[in-house]
């Protein structure tokens, strides 16, 4: 991407440049999903987000970074429809869909994932991806099975109750249940969080079987190293705004990038592991 950018000011690397607004009403034309200057936030008078600039191009996987509170979850909940935007807009392949409700933007063709809660724990693995395709049940055969594909211990452990599973086992289920829909947009909120090394290896590998398999992603990640390395963009979000943005290899190798956010990424997540 950092090729396709304006020449860059004195002082300003090309992913500072490219996070600017003029950057980013040029770079993102024609993409399948974009936010412009997107303020929302919980609480009236409290803005998470403050003109906040994103797009994601079809067959991407985008990666967002930065520091806690930075607007990293808000901005998939206002992507998703689940907070207020007090201000700009979202659009799904040029069709407007701000603050439209969850179950019309599944229809469109996005799904999401939360963090936590993800999950029926009471219901079974099967139960749990029913749900997932409640608006169109005639087909949970064909899509039960195509998910399958993606997740084979989903079909081994079918009867399985949610509650009975793994950290790394839900995700997989809440990821699966997500998929049942055939979105051609997911949504994850902090996938890796709380796995042992060895699910967070496998969430990731399923991530980029997913976006194999014709599903645009947008991931938000503590685990900042490890998502640049999949993503073929990042953006790094602070204090509710863009900060940087390029291709994930091109901000891991980022002085500026380097120096304020991944060290300190990395130390938060040593501490919670503490």
């Amino acid at each position: 991407m950092s090729d396709n950018i304006s020449p860059t000011p004195a002082g300003m690397t090309p992913a500072e440049r490219a996070a600017t607004a003029e950057e980013h009403a040029r770079l993102a034309e024609g993409a399948l999903l974009r936010a412009d200057d997107l303020v929302a936030g919980y609480f009236p008078g409290v803005d998470i987000l403050r003109g906040c600039n994103f797009y994601l191009r079809e067959g991407e996987i985008v990666g967002i970074i930065g520091p806690n509170g930075a607007g990293k979850s808000t901005l998939l909940k206002a992507l998703f429809g689940l907070i207020p935007v007090r201000s700009g807009s979202v659009t799904l392949a040029e069709e407007s869909i701000t603050s439209a409700p969850a179950h019309i933007l599944v229809r469109k063709g996005l799904g999401y994932v939360p963090q936590t809660q993800n999950v029926f724990p009471s219901l079974t693995i099967e139960e749990n991806l029913e749900m997932g395709i409640y608006l169109r049940p005639k087909e949970f055969a064909k899509q039960f099975d195509r998910v399958a594909s993606l997740f084979p211990l989903l079909a081994e452990r079918r009867k399985v109750k949610a509650g009975a599973l793994s950290g790394g086992e839900r995700q997989m289920v809440a990821m699966g249940r997500a998929l049942m829909m055939e979105p051609s947009v997911l949504l994850l909120d902090e996938p890796s969080a709380g796995l042992s090394p060895m699910f967070q290896d496998e969430v990731f590998i399923r991530c980029k079987k997913i976006n194999a398999a014709g599903v645009s992603i947008i991931m938000v990640e503590q685990n900042a190293r490890r998502c640049l390395q999949i993503c073929d963009r990042g953006y790094v979000l602070d204090q509710g705004r863009n900060a940087y943005t390029d291709t994930g290899t091109t901000l891991m190798h980022d002085p500026k990038v380097v120096e304020l956010y991944l060290g300190t990424l990395a130390g938060s997540r040593e501490k919670r592991k503490g």
